[in-house]
Protein backbone atom coordinates (compact mmCIF):
# COMPACT_ATOMS: atom_id res chain seq x y z
CA UNK A 1 0.00 0.00 0.00
CA UNK A 2 1.01 3.87 -0.42
CA UNK A 3 2.74 5.39 2.46
CA UNK A 4 2.39 8.69 3.85
CA UNK A 5 6.02 9.56 5.59
CA UNK A 6 5.16 12.57 7.44
CA UNK A 7 3.34 15.90 7.06
CA UNK A 8 4.70 19.77 7.09
CA UNK A 9 3.16 22.47 7.96
CA UNK A 10 3.71 25.83 6.36
CA UNK A 11 3.10 29.97 6.04
CA UNK A 12 1.95 30.53 2.35
CA UNK A 13 2.36 34.04 2.38
CA UNK A 14 2.86 36.06 -1.30
CA UNK A 15 5.39 38.08 0.45
CA UNK A 16 7.44 34.89 0.45
CA UNK A 17 7.79 34.18 -2.93
CA UNK A 18 8.59 38.08 -3.52
CA UNK A 19 11.03 37.61 -0.77
CA UNK A 20 13.25 34.41 -2.13
CA UNK A 21 12.26 36.27 -6.24
CA UNK A 22 14.66 38.74 -4.98
CA UNK A 23 16.99 36.90 -2.66
CA UNK A 24 16.26 38.25 0.81
CA UNK A 25 16.72 35.40 2.42
CA UNK A 26 19.58 36.58 4.72
CA UNK A 27 17.96 40.02 5.12
CA UNK A 28 17.42 41.34 8.82
CA UNK A 29 13.65 40.88 8.39
CA UNK A 30 13.37 37.03 6.45
CA UNK A 31 16.73 35.22 8.01
CA UNK A 32 15.06 33.89 10.96
CA UNK A 33 11.95 32.91 9.16
CA UNK A 34 14.43 31.13 6.13
CA UNK A 35 16.22 29.60 8.74
CA UNK A 36 13.86 27.03 9.34
CA UNK A 37 13.61 25.05 6.42
CA UNK A 38 16.84 23.48 5.04
CA UNK A 39 16.19 20.73 7.46
CA UNK A 40 12.89 20.18 5.84
CA UNK A 41 14.39 20.39 2.80
CA UNK A 42 17.32 18.13 3.72
CA UNK A 43 14.49 15.89 5.12
CA UNK A 44 12.56 15.62 1.58
CA UNK A 45 16.14 14.78 -0.20
CA UNK A 46 16.43 12.47 2.17
CA UNK A 47 13.15 10.14 1.94
CA UNK A 48 12.69 11.40 -1.65
CA UNK A 49 8.83 11.33 -1.67
CA UNK A 50 6.72 10.41 -4.70
CA UNK A 51 3.92 12.42 -4.36
CA UNK A 52 2.99 15.20 -2.07
CA UNK A 53 -0.95 16.36 -1.05
CA UNK A 54 -1.27 19.86 -0.53
CA UNK A 55 -4.00 21.26 2.02
CA UNK A 56 -4.49 25.09 0.31
CA UNK A 57 -7.05 27.81 -0.10
CA UNK A 58 -7.36 29.69 -3.47
CA UNK A 59 -7.49 33.49 -2.65
CA UNK A 60 -9.78 33.96 -5.68
CA UNK A 61 -7.14 32.96 -9.19
CA UNK A 62 -9.45 29.84 -9.74
CA UNK A 63 -12.18 29.52 -7.16
CA UNK A 64 -13.64 33.11 -6.73
CA UNK A 65 -16.59 34.56 -4.53
CA UNK A 66 -19.09 33.25 -7.99
CA UNK A 67 -17.83 29.71 -7.23
CA UNK A 68 -16.43 28.42 -3.90
CA UNK A 69 -16.33 24.74 -3.23
CA UNK A 70 -16.16 24.06 0.16
CA UNK A 71 -13.65 21.19 -0.76
CA UNK A 72 -11.44 20.48 -4.01
CA UNK A 73 -9.70 18.04 -5.11
CA UNK A 74 -7.56 18.03 -8.13
CA UNK A 75 -7.04 15.10 -10.59
CA UNK A 76 -5.27 16.57 -13.15
CA UNK A 77 -1.62 15.55 -15.28
CA UNK A 78 -0.41 19.12 -14.84
CA UNK A 79 -1.40 22.24 -13.05
CA UNK A 80 -0.18 26.03 -14.19
CA UNK A 81 0.28 29.19 -12.08
CA UNK A 82 -0.24 32.51 -13.39
CA UNK A 83 -0.17 36.05 -12.08
CA UNK A 84 -2.40 37.10 -9.22
CA UNK A 85 -1.45 40.59 -9.18
CA UNK A 86 0.63 40.23 -5.85
CA UNK A 87 4.12 40.97 -7.51
CA UNK A 88 4.97 37.21 -7.32
CA UNK A 89 6.58 35.75 -10.62
CA UNK A 90 4.82 33.06 -11.85
CA UNK A 91 6.02 29.64 -11.48
CA UNK A 92 7.26 26.91 -14.18
CA UNK A 93 4.45 23.80 -14.20
CA UNK A 94 3.55 21.35 -11.16
CA UNK A 95 3.55 18.28 -12.02
CA UNK A 96 0.04 16.31 -11.30
CA UNK A 97 -1.04 13.00 -10.39
CA UNK A 98 -3.87 10.69 -11.78
CA UNK A 99 -4.22 7.75 -9.99
CA UNK A 100 -4.12 7.99 -6.13
CA UNK A 101 -6.07 11.12 -7.18
CA UNK A 102 -8.71 9.07 -8.46
CA UNK A 103 -8.43 6.30 -5.62
CA UNK A 104 -9.23 9.36 -3.00
CA UNK A 105 -11.75 10.89 -5.05
CA UNK A 106 -13.95 7.44 -5.31
CA UNK A 107 -12.71 6.78 -1.34
CA UNK A 108 -14.28 10.09 -0.25
CA UNK A 109 -17.46 9.52 -2.24
CA UNK A 110 -18.01 6.26 -0.36
CA UNK A 111 -17.13 7.62 2.76
CA UNK A 112 -19.94 10.75 2.55
CA UNK A 113 -17.29 13.27 1.38
CA UNK A 114 -18.39 15.23 -2.06
CA UNK A 115 -15.41 17.21 -3.09
CA UNK A 116 -15.42 18.98 -6.40
CA UNK A 117 -13.25 17.13 -8.83
CA UNK A 118 -11.00 19.25 -10.91
CA UNK A 119 -9.56 18.48 -13.97
CA UNK A 120 -8.00 21.69 -15.04
CA UNK A 121 -7.68 24.48 -12.84
CA UNK A 122 -4.52 27.03 -12.54
CA UNK A 123 -2.83 26.70 -8.54
CA UNK A 124 -2.05 30.21 -6.56
CA UNK A 125 0.20 31.40 -3.90
CA UNK A 126 -1.28 28.58 -1.30
CA UNK A 127 0.47 25.93 -3.14
CA UNK A 128 3.19 27.56 -5.49
CA UNK A 129 4.70 28.80 -2.39
CA UNK A 130 4.96 26.18 -0.20
CA UNK A 131 6.52 23.95 -2.95
CA UNK A 132 9.07 26.65 -4.20
CA UNK A 133 10.11 26.68 -0.09
CA UNK A 134 10.69 23.33 -0.44
CA UNK A 135 12.20 23.29 -3.35
CA UNK A 136 14.18 26.44 -4.37
CA UNK A 137 15.19 27.11 -7.91
CA UNK A 138 11.64 25.13 -9.27
CA UNK A 139 13.24 22.06 -8.52
CA UNK A 140 10.20 20.13 -7.54
CA UNK A 141 8.35 18.69 -10.68
CA UNK A 142 9.80 15.22 -10.13
CA UNK A 143 7.42 15.67 -7.17
CA UNK A 144 3.80 14.27 -8.08
CA UNK A 145 1.32 16.54 -6.63
CA UNK A 146 -2.72 16.18 -5.49
CA UNK A 147 -3.88 19.67 -4.43
CA UNK A 148 -6.57 20.07 -2.49
CA UNK A 149 -8.43 23.16 -1.72
CA UNK A 150 -10.31 23.96 1.68
CA UNK A 151 -12.89 26.76 1.22
CA UNK A 152 -11.17 29.25 4.21
CA UNK A 153 -12.63 32.91 2.40
CA UNK A 154 -16.23 32.34 1.73
CA UNK A 155 -18.98 31.75 4.49
CA UNK A 156 -20.12 29.36 5.47
CA UNK A 157 -16.95 27.52 5.42
CA UNK A 158 -16.03 23.96 6.98
CA UNK A 159 -15.47 23.43 10.28
CA UNK A 160 -12.31 22.47 12.10
CA UNK A 161 -13.78 19.17 13.06
CA UNK A 162 -15.47 18.08 9.37
CA UNK A 163 -11.77 19.18 7.93
CA UNK A 164 -9.60 17.33 10.68
CA UNK A 165 -12.04 14.03 9.56
CA UNK A 166 -11.61 15.11 5.69
CA UNK A 167 -8.14 14.41 6.30
CA UNK A 168 -8.81 11.46 8.42
CA UNK A 169 -10.49 9.95 5.13
CA UNK A 170 -7.62 10.81 3.09
CA UNK A 171 -5.43 9.27 4.86
CA UNK A 172 -7.28 5.77 5.32
CA UNK A 173 -7.73 6.30 1.53
CA UNK A 174 -3.96 6.21 0.78
CA UNK A 175 -3.56 3.76 3.43
CA UNK A 176 -6.09 1.19 0.94
CA UNK A 177 -3.93 2.46 -2.72
CA UNK A 178 -2.21 -0.68 -4.16
CA UNK A 179 0.58 1.15 -4.53
CA UNK A 180 4.46 1.04 -3.10
CA UNK A 181 4.43 5.17 -3.33
CA UNK A 182 5.99 7.72 -0.59
CA UNK A 183 3.25 10.62 0.24
CA UNK A 184 4.08 13.81 2.21
CA UNK A 185 0.98 15.88 3.22
CA UNK A 186 1.56 19.83 3.12
CA UNK A 187 -0.86 21.78 5.52
CA UNK A 188 -0.35 25.31 4.45
CA UNK A 189 -1.31 28.81 5.48
CA UNK A 190 -2.24 30.69 9.04
CA UNK A 191 -1.84 30.74 11.79
CA UNK A 192 -3.05 33.80 13.26
CA UNK A 193 -3.73 36.64 11.20
CA UNK A 194 -6.07 39.62 10.38
CA UNK A 195 -5.43 41.39 7.08
CA UNK A 196 -8.24 43.70 7.23
CA UNK A 197 -10.97 45.75 9.25
CA UNK A 198 -10.23 47.23 12.56
CA UNK A 199 -8.14 44.59 14.25
CA UNK A 200 -5.70 44.71 11.13
CA UNK A 201 -1.98 42.98 11.92
CA UNK A 202 -3.42 41.28 14.94
CA UNK A 203 -1.58 37.82 15.74
CA UNK A 204 -1.70 35.90 18.57
CA UNK A 205 1.48 34.07 19.03
CA UNK A 206 0.54 32.39 22.64
CA UNK A 207 -2.37 30.81 20.50
CA UNK A 208 -0.35 29.64 17.56
CA UNK A 209 1.89 27.71 19.39
CA UNK A 210 -0.38 26.22 21.72
CA UNK A 211 -1.96 25.08 17.76
CA UNK A 212 1.44 23.73 17.05
CA UNK A 213 1.93 22.02 20.45
CA UNK A 214 -1.59 20.38 20.08
CA UNK A 215 -0.82 19.28 16.44
CA UNK A 216 1.13 16.67 17.69
CA UNK A 217 -0.12 16.13 20.73
CA UNK A 218 -4.11 15.96 20.71
CA UNK A 219 -5.53 18.05 17.40
CA UNK A 220 -8.84 16.57 18.79
CA UNK A 221 -8.72 19.30 21.24
CA UNK A 222 -8.38 21.70 18.14
CA UNK A 223 -11.74 20.35 16.58
CA UNK A 224 -13.33 21.58 19.35
CA UNK A 225 -13.17 24.88 17.98
CA UNK A 226 -15.77 26.97 16.01
CA UNK A 227 -14.55 28.83 12.71
CA UNK A 228 -16.12 32.19 15.10
CA UNK A 229 -13.62 31.41 17.76
CA UNK A 230 -10.34 30.65 15.33
CA UNK A 231 -12.13 34.05 14.04
CA UNK A 232 -12.04 35.89 18.03
CA UNK A 233 -9.05 34.07 19.03
CA UNK A 234 -6.94 34.47 15.95
CA UNK A 235 -7.63 37.13 13.68
CA UNK A 236 -10.11 36.51 10.22
CA UNK A 237 -7.42 34.66 8.39
CA UNK A 238 -6.70 31.98 11.23
CA UNK A 239 -9.37 29.80 9.88
CA UNK A 240 -6.46 28.58 7.50
CA UNK A 241 -5.99 26.63 10.74
CA UNK A 242 -8.25 23.86 9.20
CA UNK A 243 -5.63 23.22 6.24
CA UNK A 244 -3.37 22.51 9.04
CA UNK A 245 -6.02 20.47 10.66
CA UNK A 246 -6.80 18.68 7.44
CA UNK A 247 -3.32 17.52 7.22
CA UNK A 248 -2.60 16.49 10.52
CA UNK A 249 -6.21 13.93 9.94
CA UNK A 250 -3.82 12.45 7.20
CA UNK A 251 -1.06 11.58 9.53
CA UNK A 252 -2.99 8.90 11.45
CA UNK A 253 -2.19 8.14 15.20
CA UNK A 254 0.42 9.33 16.67
CA UNK A 255 3.46 11.67 15.20
CA UNK A 256 6.81 12.84 16.37
CA UNK A 257 7.41 16.63 16.09
CA UNK A 258 11.20 16.49 14.39
CA UNK A 259 11.35 20.55 13.23
CA UNK A 260 9.74 23.63 14.49
CA UNK A 261 10.01 27.22 13.32
CA UNK A 262 7.54 30.11 14.75
CA UNK A 263 8.36 33.63 13.61
CA UNK A 264 6.24 36.84 14.10
CA UNK A 265 5.34 38.89 12.74
CA UNK A 266 6.08 38.00 8.96
CA UNK A 267 3.92 40.31 6.20
CA UNK A 268 1.18 40.79 8.81
CA UNK A 269 1.07 36.91 9.80
CA UNK A 270 2.17 34.30 12.74
CA UNK A 271 4.29 32.21 10.42
CA UNK A 272 4.72 28.70 11.70
CA UNK A 273 6.45 25.89 10.26
CA UNK A 274 6.08 21.74 11.61
CA UNK A 275 7.53 18.60 10.23
CA UNK A 276 5.92 15.72 11.86
CA UNK A 277 7.00 12.17 10.85
CA UNK A 278 4.41 9.13 11.29
CA UNK A 279 5.47 7.21 14.90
Amino acid sequence: MAKIIGGITTSHIPAIGIAMDRGLEDTDYWRDFFAGYPPVREWLNEQQPDIAIVFYNDHGLEMFLDKKPTFALGCAPQYENADEGWGIATIPPVTGETELSWHIANELIEHDFDPTICQDIKVDHGLTVPLSLMYPGHKYQHLKVIPVCINCERHPMPKPSRCYAFGQAIGRAVESFAGDQKVVVFGTGGLSHQLDGERAGFINADFDNECMDKLVSDPQALTKYSNDDLIEIGGAQAVELNMWLAMRGCLLGKVREVRRNYVAPISNTGAGMQLLINE
